[in-house]
């Protein structure tokens, strides 16, 4: 979303998020939006991806992408391929997602304190049987929720700091696995804001091509979180899990 021009104090953060609603059904329906993943194909140890050899014969809907990551076993290299499908029947039956009403409650500020040359911190993942794969968390975001003190683990995404949490709404009005926050910073380097209006679903709540992150112990909160998106919704009885 494009920043605006108007002043701080003429800004709806309401309508602000209704704006971010908007933009995430944009990018979830996008050619390679999370809906569009309708495979992710592991090589074997050694082999590297040919995009363009896997994309010949493929309707033109599709796309193809590569990644990798290290292999929880050898420690290697590991090469994929992504097949990215802009008509996928999730994108087709897509409804939405719901969400708690916007609470300006739910805006915190917490305390952020930088960890000199950061840390490794081990994070489960979905799809490792209890595997666990290492990111890097470059600092201590540390809040009060309902008179409890946290102190939270947020990775580095890309430059911007990523936080998987869960709270008991999982498996019950929100996705079962946890949910994410993009931490915003400041202009003091030792303040953030967590806003969890903004909550998500990641992207393994939309495809079960995904391998996502789940929340480690000290990012669980005790209080129900009830802000930000809840569930995926489709129609016609089209399974959330698929």
């Amino acid at each position: 979303m494009s920043q605006s021009t108007a002043s701080p104090a003429s800004v709806d953060p309401g309508e602000e998020w209704q704006a971010w609603r908007a933009e995430r059904h944009r990018s979830l329906t996008s050619p390679t939006g999370n809906l569009a993943l309708v495979e992710t194909r592991w090589l074997p140890a050694g082999e590297e991806p040919d995009a363009d050899a896997v994309r010949a014969g493929q309707p033109d809907s599709v796309t193809v992408t590569t990644l990798r990551r290290t292999d929880l076993v050898t420690g290697e290299p590991e090469h994929g391929l992504r097949l990215w499908d802009a008509r996928s029947p999730a994108i087709r039956h897509f409804d939405g997602v719901s969400a708690f009403p916007y609470d300006p409650a739910w805006v915190l500020e917490a305390t952020y304190t930088p960890v000199p040359g950061a840390r490794r911190v081990a994070f489960e993942h979905l799809r490792d049987n209890g595997g666990t794969r290492e990111l890097v968390v470059p600092g201590d975001i540390t809040l009060t929720v309902d008179g409890r003190e946290y102190t939270l683990s947020a990775f580095d995404d890309d430059g911007t700091l990523l936080l998987v949490f869960g709270d008991p709404t999982n498996g019950d009005t929100t996705y079962g696995a946890g949910r994410f926050l993009f931490v915003r910073r400041t202009e003091d380097d030792n303040r953030v804001i967590l806003d969890f209006n903004r909550a998500f679903v990641p992207p393994c709540g939309f495809s079960d091509q995904y391998n996502c992150p789940m929340p480690p112990r000290q990012n669980r909160f005790h209080p129900a979180v009830e802000a930000g998106e809840k569930l995926p919704l489709f129609r016609d009885g089209f399974p959330a899990q698929h």
